[in-house]
Parts: C-alpha cells; structure tokens; sequence
C-alpha cells in the first residue's frame, strides 16, 4: 500500500525561554512544546495529508498561541484540502482566526506567525507559505527551495534576515495575506523538508543537503537538529521530513 512518512521534531533552541512554534501532521498536533526525540508517523497515501509548520512572531505577544491555532486549524481541515484553491481559503481562514482571536484578548494584539507546509495527495504534492518558514524538495541534485520567502531583500553581506512581509496576523488591524501555492508531481522516493528558519537561518543549505545525503527519518531529523544546536541554537527549531513510499 502507497504510504507517507513524516518525522517531526521540535525544539526551543538554546537561547529562547519557550518554544513559539508548532507542527502538524494528519490529524496530529505538536503545539508550542519540546520533543526529546524525533517521531515518526506513517500514513496510507491517497487521501490529502497535511503536513505544516508555523513559527509564532518574536519579539510580539502570543507567538505559540498563533501557531498553535493555525497548525489546529489546519488539523482541522486537512481532509478537505484536495487543491491549491482549498488550500488558499484555508490559510485565509487561518488568518482571519488569528485576528479574531487577537481581538478578544487585548494582551494578544499584534500575535502573528508564519507557516510553510505541503498536502501530500494521491499523485501530487501542494506546497505553501505565508512567511519565511520553508518548504525544501530533497533532490539528487541538492536541497531545493520550493517555497517562497516573504522577506525584504537581503543586505549586502548578508545570508539570513528575521523580517517578513506578509504573516498570519502580527499587525493592529486586520491584514489580507496572498498565500504561496504551487503544485508539484508525486513519485516514490520524493523527500521534503520542512521546517522553521530556526533551522535554516543558522545552518547553510549546503549543510542541510549533506545531512540528508547522510541519513533517513529519525536520524537525518537528529542531525539535522544537531547542526542547529552547534551554530547556536538561537531560535526555536521545528522540522518535519516528509518520505514517500511506495
């Protein structure tokens, strides 16, 4: 039978009091918390997966209560996400929940987060984002970005950047987002990573792609987690590895 793994770790880093971010996978949520080691799930493939994280805006109130929400939301709705238009009005929705939210606690003004993730479908794969959190293809070429930063330009010098342009919620007032979603085709063996840029902010891609030429699954999620810890671990981690079996 077709088959979908995904291994899921996350972690606060080593500098930040709390972890302000979560994930989902399927119906299975891992919201604001720490995993000591990675969890692998396996799904039948052939109806839509869902599988995402969501990085709670720093430095603004209620980070991991906006990324809690959205990877809930998405939970929720996961089944019914069979398109790329479902999956816009799903991310809108995500958004719009976030403000609402906001709006009834006065202490939660301005709480936002990003999200990046994939539903894997029966011969497909859509991939989206609002934000800087990232979607990577695992190829024999190398890791290749298939998501789309919503970040200003970089500075010269410069490889990273914390600002973004667009996210669900994290102003005053509601903001309308315009989600990135692409679709791309399926086949056994396609890997993909996804992850919080507490990952890819302190470790090169060049890094990552080594990482995942090296290991699978639980393994390759602790290296990976690893290479993070030992360039700092200045922000929260939290990544997924997506398999496709056959």
């Amino acid at each position: 039978m077709p088959y979908v793994t995904v291994t899921a770790l996350s972690h606060p880093g080593l500098i930040r009091d709390h972890n302000e971010d979560s994930l989902v996978a399927g119906p299975w949520t891992l919201c604001a918390t720490v995993t000591e080691n990675p969890q692998t799930l396996v799904f039948p493939r052939g109806h839509p997966l869902v599988v995402a994280v969501a990085d709670g805006i720093g430095g603004q109130p209620g980070g991991e209560v906006a990324s809690a929400l959205t990877v809930r939301q998405l939970a929720a709705v996961g089944p019914a996400l069979d398109g790329a238009q479902a999956v816009q009005d799903a991310l809108k929705l995500c958004n719009q929940a976030v403000y609402a939210a906001a709006d009834r606690d006065p202490e939660l003004l301005t709480m936002g987060t990003t999200v990046a993730g994939a539903v894997v479908l029966a011969e497909s794969l859509l991939v989206f984002n609002v934000g800087d959190s990232r979607v990577l293809g695992v190829t024999e070429d190398g890791l290749r970005q298939v998501s789309i930063d919503d970040s200003p330009p970089l500075q010269p010098g410069r490889r990273t950047t914390s600002l973004v342009t667009q996210a669900l919620g994290g102003a005053p007032g509601f903001s309308p987002i315009t989600p990135h979603v692409s679709t791309a085709p399926l086949t056994p063996g396609d890997r993909y990573l996804i992850c919080t840029d507490g990952l890819t902010d302190p470790v090169p891609q060049d890094e990552l792609d080594e990482v995942l030429r090296a290991h699978d699954d639980g393994r390759a999620a602790f290296e990976l987690w690893r290479a993070a810890i030992e360039a700092g671990g200045p922000d929260n981690i939290t990544l997924a590895l997506v398999g496709v079996g056959d």
